[in-house]
């Protein structure tokens, strides 16, 4: 057999009547098409049904597939009684892993994982428990095998869709596929995670898209406006797109509506015969787009990632080019050097004000650090570095501002100080797009309430690609 059929569910308790009461009525148009999705299922009648979850252990490096007692419950919202107990399907799981494993795609069972090293623990969180909820009213005659979606690149996410389609075929089971996730979380100015006026273009943008199951149209989606909108489910929905791959699809977008700022969208694809696997073109394009920023990459790019290849490999600082433009020589700045793999950041460390010599050895001397020294990340590994892309960031001087009016996120940098307390944030980043969220993150990374009588600076960067 193989997929009978996949479906996007969002996971908002507030669907549950337990949990939301009479504000219930507020996603009416979603519960409706929930129980359609159940009423579906029933008729399938599958031996296991495969869910994603985005708040289950999410890892950096790998998918989780869970491996405790499936039991939960949705205490946590105020429903204590919304309970639910499940059997796993051992036989899809292991054969799931071996694929992985042979294939290069990182997946870890959770009992491989101290999951309380990570604050989780050992139940179903409410991104399973709530499309369940629906499903179990009509039917619960199957094996359940739910997972977390890694922050792998998509790419890698879309095989490993490919991987549970192969392992349901190779044990004869008939598999459906739920993807859990809520679309936008930025809606509206009261909304969970703030406001941003692109919130709603991502969403009309990707339903659009998944009613033509455009898989490389959604690929080609820009990064600023996923970060924008605050998304939670596209991970999921690339695992889902990847076990359809080689199939034609029937899309049915079931319902859309936006309460409490939040995009919740049910949907279903249903295989039509076989089709096109994309698997190939979709990695092709990723080598396509970084090997077409290599060559376009200014001198100052170069120097970045020329250094940390260099040191990485070889653990020595690598020697000037000769080429070099005259101002990396003569003139002085700060500088600061990002690195990003699959469009996920990967390392940043800079220096505001100049501390060597001249530009070059700034970037130089940045560019390991970023590489090698971020706290928040393990040192790069040499497989890593042809993924990686780089910018560099060369600051003019910090200028002391008496208000926030003369700060603009886009044109303007923002140092606050407050004492020995200090924190940094560039200009024009994504995800950033006020004043007043510019300060916010400043603040928390210098460790600065708020309500503190702190200080504000700004500067102004040139930005190499």
């Amino acid at each position: 057999m193989g997929i009978l059929s996949a479906y996007l569910m969002p996971h908002p308790p507030i669907m549950v009547k337990e949990v939301g009461g009479r504000e219930t009525q507020m996603t009416t148009s979603s519960i409706e098409a929930a129980k359609e999705v159940g009423r579906e299922i029933r008729e399938l009648a599958p031996d296991t049904l495969v869910l994603i979850s985005p708040h289950g252990p999410v890892f950096q490096d790998a998918v989780c597939i869970y491996d405790f007692p499936l039991k939960g419950s949705l205490s946590s919202f105020g429903a204590p009684g919304v309970k639910m107990e499940f059997q796993s399907d051992e036989d899809l799981k292991r054969e799931i892993c071996e694929i992985a494993q042979k294939k290069g795609i990182p997946a870890v069972k959770s009992s491989e994982i101290h999951l309380s090293r990570y604050g989780t623990r050992q139940e179903l969180d409410h991104g399973v428990m709530v499309p369940i909820y629906f499903v179990t009213q009509f039917t619960s005659s199957f094996k359940l095998l739910p997972m977390a979606y890694g922050l792998l690149p998509y790419e890698d996410l879309y095989a490993f869709g490919r991987i549970i389609r192969e392992a349901a075929e190779s044990l004869d089971k008939k598999v459906v596929i739920v993807a859990s996730g809520d679309l936008s979380h930025r809606l509206t100015p009261d909304a969970p995670a703030g406001y941003s006026p692109h919130a709603k273009d991502f969403d009309l943008k990707l339903i659009s898209l998944l009613k033509e199951f455009d898989v490389e149209a959604i690929a080609a989606l820009e990064p600023g406006l996923i970060e924008k909108a605050g998304e939670c489910g596209l991970r999921s929905l690339w695992i889902m797109m990847g076990a359809l791959d080689g199939y034609k699809v029937q899309p049915r977008v079931l319902s859309y509506e936006g309460p409490f700022g939040v995009g919740y969208c049910v949907a279903a694809f249903h295989p039509a015969g076989k089709g096109e696997s994309i698997l190939k073109k979709l990695y092709d394009r990723r080598r396509e787009e970084i090997e077409k920023r290599r060559k376009n990459e200014d001198a100052y790019v170069r120097l970045a990632r020329q250094t940390l290849e260099t040191y990485v490999k070889e653990g020595r600082m690598p020697e000037f080019p000769k080429d070099l433009p005259e101002e990396m020589l003569s003139e002085r700045a700060g500088v600061f050097v990002s690195i990003k793999k699959h469009g996920e950041l990967r390392g940043c460390i800079g220096t505001f004000l100049p501390t060597k010599k001249n530009i070059a050895e700034e970037i130089r001397q940045n560019a390991i650090s970023a590489g090698c020294e971020d706290p928040r990340f393990e040192p790069v590994e040499p497989e890593e570095l042809p993924e990686l892309t780089y910018s560099v960031d060369v600051l003019t001087r910090p200028e002391p501002i008496d208000s926030p009016d003369k700060l603009d996120p886009k044109r303007y940098g923002v140092i606050v100080r407050k004492g020995f307390r200090s924190g940094l944030l560039l200009p024009d980043l994504e995800g950033v797009d006020t004043v007043e969220e510019q300060i916010s993150i400043a603040l928390r990374k210098a460790g600065i309430s708020p309500d503190e009588d702190y200080k504000l600076e700004r500067f102004e960067v040139v930005r190499h690609y």
